[in-house]
Formats: structure tokens, sequence, C-alpha cells
């Protein structure tokens, strides 16, 4: 067992690697004080967090493809050991995405929360973004192995597809509300599509012909 799976099998390191990335916003306010970030920083934290939020899922998500293309790969094992927090963190990060967009609308008053929906609802890269949320919840509360069994496998797995169509979504929210550079959010999900493509390739070409009549 090399020493990068001795680590990636580590739950303790797995959950160092997700925090690390929420502790970015903070660092320049020590490490460069007069930069332009510290402008607007909740600005800078708004979009820091839709950007990890995606980053986890995007990661996630080349677990399975991983393990399919390489299969005797310690590091692919090791990673798919983690698939549920992995999963769950990409929408704590959405979900404190969101809370920081409503604070950055309206402040701390709750009351203001209809009133920036009802935005949300007139503009398709907001409405985008809700609906990736929603799904990412639905995905987070349906984790549990006690809702597998409620759901049944099947039912169970054709509703955690819906991470892909999440995947798609969080990538046109990104881009079209220009939080992040349209090239970053290429380099975020591009690599999860050409696994993904790898992937069918693969299973296409291991699945057993039909028997002939």
């Amino acid at each position: 067992m090399s020493f990068l799976e001795k680590l990636l099998r580590s739950k303790v390191f797995v959950w160092i690697l997700i925090l690390l990335p929420g502790l970015w916003p903070v660092w320049p306010i020590f490490l460069h004080p007069n930069s332009s970030v510290l402008a607007d920083p909740l600005k800078f934290i708004l979009h820091h967090l839709g950007f990890t939020a995606c980053l986890l899922l995007a990661t996630v998500l080349t677990f399975t493809p991983l393990r399919v293309l390489f299969p005797k790969w310690g590091v692919a094992q090791a990673l798919n050991r983690h698939r549920r927090l992995v999963g769950v963190s990409a929408f704590a990060y959405a979900a404190l995405h969101f809370a920081t967009h409503v604070i950055y609308e309206g402040g701390t008053d709750v009351g203001t929360i209809p009133s920036i929906l009802r935005t949300a609802v007139g503009k398709p890269f907001q409405l985008i973004g809700l609906l990736t949320l929603a799904i990412l919840f639905l995905l987070t509360i349906t984790s549990l192995t006690a809702a597998i069994r409620w759901l049944g496998g099947k039912l169970w797995k054709n509703i955690h597809r819906l991470a892909y169509v999440a995947a798609g979504l969080a990538a046109y929210h990104q881009a079209a509300a220009r939080k992040i550079f349209p090239l970053q959010v290429l380099w975020i999900f591009v690599p999860l599509l050409l696994l993904e493509v790898a992937r069918i390739i693969k299973q296409r070409r291991n699945a057993p012909s039909p028997a002939r009549s």
C-alpha cells in the first residue's frame, strides 16, 4: 500500500482536505492586507464558497469512473471510501454559498429572504443555482443507510444519478453568473466529462454480447 493510498484512506486527512478550502477566504486578510479582494470581502467569500462547492461535486463524481477505469488502483479504492463525506460536503458548501448570497443581498434580516427568492426566479442563473441546491439537498438527506433500505436500491440509485444533473446545472450557474472565469469552469468539469466518457466506453466494451438465436 502506497503512502498516498494510506493518507487517502484516513478520514481525518480527507476532512482536512475538505475544510482547508473553507478557510481560504480568511488567508488574504493575514497574507495580503492591502489586497483588492478586501474591497468587497463578502462578495469574495460568496464566490469562493460556490467555487468550492462545484469543485467538491465534480471531485466526488470522478470516484466511480476512476474505480471502473482503474479497478486495481489503490488510490481509486481509497477515494471511494469517502463518497458520502465528499458529497455531503459539496452540499454544505453550496448551502453556505446560498446563505452568504442572502446576507450579501439583504443583510441578516430573514424577512428579506422571500424577496430575494422572488428576484432569483427572474434571473435564470440564480434559479438554476436554487435548483442545484435543492438537488444536492435531496441527495444529502437520502445518503443515509436507512434511506437506502427505505427507498430500495434501484430507486435510491436513480435518485442519486441526479448528481450528474446537479453538476451540469452548477457548471451553467457558475459560468452564467461569471462568478469565476469560464476557463475555470472547464478546469473543474471537463476532466469529469472525459472520465465519464471513458467509463461508458469501457463498460460497453466489456458488456457481454447478446446471445445469438
